[in-house]
Formats: structure tokens, C-alpha cells, sequence
């Protein structure tokens, strides 16, 4: 997937967030809503480059041996 696939919420936040503010003129919600579009940017910018990792893996114990 491309990383502009995951842009699309964040970005879509900030649309909405835009225009509630020129629509309703409230400044709170329209903050709130700016916000979490910046949290979920931060997300996206974080966590994307990690998408494709395994992740840690168990030490092998030399000494096991699976039951035959």
C-alpha cells in the first residue's frame, strides 16, 4: 500500500475539521477536531515505517529438542 492510502484520515479530519469551523464558527469542536487530525498524522508517521517489521522474535534454546 502506498503511504498516501493512510494520508486519507488524517487529511479527511482536517477537511471536516475545516469545515465545521466555516460552517458552525465553533472554534472548540473545530480545535478538537484539528487535533485528533494531528494526532492521527503523528500516528501514520510513526507506526508506517514499522508496517512491514516482524517484530521481535523468541531466543532458540540450543537445548530443545521437539518431542519425536
Amino acid at each position: 500500500m502506498s503511504a498516501l492510502r493512510y494520508l486519507v484520515l488524517p487529511v479527511g479530519i482536517a477537511i471536516v475539521a475545516a469545515a465545521y469551523w466555516f460552517l458552525s464558527g465553533e472554534a472548540a469542536g473545530a480545535a478538537m477536531l484539528a487535533v485528533f487530525a494531528l494526532a492521527m498524522l503523528l500516528f501514520v508517521r510513526i507506526l508506517l515505517p514499522t508496517l512491514d517489521d516482524v517484530g521481535p522474535t523468541a531466543p532458540v534454546d540450543p537445548d530443545w529438542h521437539e518431542r519425536s
